[in-house]
């Protein structure tokens, strides 16, 4: 197969790969920050839910994740699925998994933050909701933002695990036409093109990092 052919192919695994790195963003970075409230709210049962949930997706792999999430609605509730969903369980267990991580990540930051800063902001007059969204989360963003960017770049290269559900992402591409062409080429130009995505994805987040050192 003509190298140009290869690169055609893959790049059409990437887009896919991408989507699943932005839509898993989208979706878990604000969930994530829900979780982290539940997480450290004073009601009880809300908080030892959030735990427990945090545990299993954390304690469980991410593989195992994606395959309940696919195969539960058919054999749990008995309801046939249509192709699409193969895409969206995708999203949803890559969502849930990484949310848990960003939780803690979120909570760790929050708890950072001087007490006294929210005792300022209730004296000039801030309610909770204020306080927390004009005040607390800017400085929480900065402090955790270098862990989020860790995640991040871990996500990229776990979009490769979507294979067990059969969606062609990348690497799946790779790996199908270096067993055609009993040929790793494919395979090394998937790292490639994987290297250069974290580098990107890298230097984005490291630009935001110094937008925020506001006070350097």
């Amino acid at each position: 197969m003509l190298l140009s052919t290869v690169i055609t192919e893959l790049c059409g695994g990437m887009i896919t790969s991408i989507e699943i790195f932005l839509l898993t963003l989208l979706f878990s970075l604000p969930l994530g920050l829900v979780v982290a409230w539940g997480r450290m709210s004073k009601f009880k049962p809300l908080r030892w839910l959030m735990k427990v949930y945090i545990s299993i997706m954390r304690g469980t792999p991410l593989m195992l994740q994606l395959i309940v999430v696919f195969f539960a609605p058919y054999y749990v509730f008995g309801v046939s699925l249509s192709p699409d969903y193969r895409m969206i369980s995708v999203i949803i267990a890559f969502s849930i998994n990484y949310s848990a991580y960003f939780a803690e990540i979120y909570r760790g930051g929050i708890e950072a933050i001087p007490k006294g800063q929210y005792e300022a902001a209730q004296v000039l007059g801030y309610n909770k909701l204020e306080t927390f969204f004009i005040i607390i989360l800017p400085q929480v963003i900065k402090i955790v933002l270098p862990s989020i960017t860790n995640e991040v770049i871990t996500l990229v290269k776990d979009t490769s695990l979507s294979f067990v559900i059969a969606i062609p992402e990348m690497f799946t591409v790779a790996k199908q036409i270096a067993a055609a062409e009993a040929s790793i080429m494919a395979l090394l130009i998937a790292g490639v093109f994987y290297y250069i995505f974290n580098v990107i994805v890298a230097f984005v987040m490291e630009y935001i990092e110094e937008k925020l050192d506001y006070y350097d």
